[in-house]
């Protein structure tokens, strides 16, 4: 299996330069894959095969590097991290590349940009996969204030908050700049309501592990929304559950059905 790290290039927005790849079949629809808090490109779709599966699939695949993340700039102003402005950087990377429409996949805090993407350019959304996040988009996935704690702690050693110590080794495994990880996790937090949810009437599959102690329920998001169905990912959590071949499975099934009736 071909996991390679593709060749990244970059755009810019905002005043900052944000990083992308544009893989898979060039003449394929596209999907545009939205990663997770402290993770990347490559960590979130290149290493658990992606890239690989969706390309081998037929389609165009297209991820950034969210701003604070990866190879893209890192401001250290929390004021740069609300989802309506990341959202804004994915709709740009659209843009730059002469996209109209693609899939919208995202990953935890990428599928919480990817609902906002969908409020502010429905237009642009041809489907949507919410992963690793359910209920928790709309109700809060609980107190991360020891998250923001942890990142700018001395050493890991320091830490003693269970989830803190998570997310912290994880940044110093992905070598990231934990300063403006910290700003970002205080404000991309901002909460989907339920009247914004419900107002999202693009097919839309959720999809959770079954032992993620972080998203909430999908099958609970999956009810405020029109058009919106849940699968379990099992025995997965937070951290594992994103390369699960369940998950793949279903979302190129989900592809199949929305393509074909496109």
């Amino acid at each position: 299996m071909n996991l390679n790290v593709p060749q990244f290039l970059s755009y810019s927005r905002d005043g900052l330069q944000l990083a992308y790849f544009d893989e898979g079949d060039p003449s394929g629809f596209p999907v545009l894959l939205i990663h997770g808090f402290a993770s990347s490109a490559s960590v979130n779709w290149v290493h658990p095969g992606w890239v690989k599966t969706l390309g081998d699939a037929g389609y165009r695949v297209i991820a950034l590097d969210n701003r604070g993340h990866g190879a893209s700039d890192k401001p250290h102003d929390a004021d740069a991290y609300y989802p309506a402005t990341m959202a804004e950087d994915s709709v740009g990377l659209l843009n730059h590349l002469g996209i109209a429409e693609a899939h919208v996949m995202g990953y935890s805090m990428g599928a919480r940009i990817s609902a906002f993407v969908a409020m502010a350019h429905p237009e642009r959304v041809r489907s949507l996969v919410f992963g690793g996040l359910g209920i928790g988009m709309v109700d809060g996935v609980g107190d991360w204030d020891p998250i923001a704690d942890a990142l700018r702690a001395p050493s890991l050693d320091v830490v003693t908050h269970e989830r803190g110590r998570m997310f912290r080794a994880f940044a110093d495994q992905t070598k990231s700049d934990r300063i403006a990880l910290a700003a970002c996790i205080e404000t991309s937090r901002v909460l989907v309501t339920r009247e914004e949810a419900a107002k999202i009437d693009i097919p839309t599959l959720i999809a959770v592990g079954t032992k993620d102690d972080i998203a909430g329920s999908g099958k609970e998001l999956a009810q405020l929304m029109p058009h919106a169905k849940a699968i379990d990912i099992p025995g997965r959590d937070h951290m594992l559950a994103v390369g699960d071949r369940v998950f793949k499975a279903a979302v190129l099934e989900f592809y199949r059905e929305i393509d074909a009736s496109a």
